[in-house]
């Protein structure tokens, strides 16, 4: 795989790296969503028919982002933002380009929240948007847990932060319930290398329950 590097201007070659699906990791995703969807069904029908109610546009909101081995997937989320015009996601993606070439904590910017539906400030706090993922689970092209795929591309990344895409992308992971948002861009690329150097059914199960805590209890989400 060809990249270039948009820091130097000259192209590089990389190669990422894919780590085979562990068995227990796919049962783990599968035993999640079949547990977790009958629950919160009536959470996601109302929430549907709430942003159906308090803006035009689809319910859903669909991007594509980066994934495992650095291919292109496409993420669903309950849509929280007005109906975009083109520019919107270059704008984004630029914000946070920027903030991770100086290695800023990752802000949202103040015309993020101008572009929100009435109470989709609430739906992001506590994650509600993100629960249509759970179809990107069962499609296998992210999991419960592991890296959080962003707004960037690949030739945003320095090359040794391209480790992160060794994994599926997942619906939580150690950046989440280590700061989130209060942490730099690097300190999320060595969270999710940690992750993956130290991946085990036990440290996804700890990380789901510290999911369950930060969403409960962490009131700087």
């Amino acid at each position: 795989m060809i990249l270039r590097n948009p820091r130097l201007g000259q192209p590089e070659a990389t190669f990422i790296r894919k780590r085979s699906l562990p068995v227990w990791k796919r049962g783990l995703d599968l035993l999640g969503v079949v547990v977790i969807v009958p629950l919160l069904l009536p959470l996601l029908a109302v929430v549907a028919i709430y942003i159906k109610l308090v803006s035009r546009g689809p319910v859903l909101f669909v991007q594509s982002r980066v994934g495992f081995g650095g291919e292109d997937f496409r993420i669903y989320k309950f849509r929280t933002m007005h109906v975009p015009d083109e520019s919107r996601d270059d704008r984004h993606r630029d914000y946070v380009s920027s903030l991770a070439q100086v290695d800023q904590t990752l802000s949202k910017p103040e015309y993020f929240r101008k572009d929100l539906i009435a109470g989709g400030e609430i739906l992001r706090k506590w994650s509600i948007d993100e629960l249509p993922q759970l179809i990107n689970v069962v499609q296998g092209n992210m999991s419960l847990v592991g890296p959080r795929p962003d707004v960037l591309r690949l030739n945003d990344y320095d090359p040794w932060q391209l480790r992160r895409f060794e994994v599926l992308p997942g619906m939580t992971g150690l950046w989440q319930v280590s700061g989130k948002n209060r942490l730099t861009h690097n300190q999320m690329i060595s969270l999710d290398i940690e992750y993956i150097e130290s991946r085990s059914l036990k440290n996804d199960l700890k990380i789901l329950a510290r999911t369950v805590g930060v969403l409960l209890l962490d009131r700087e989400k």
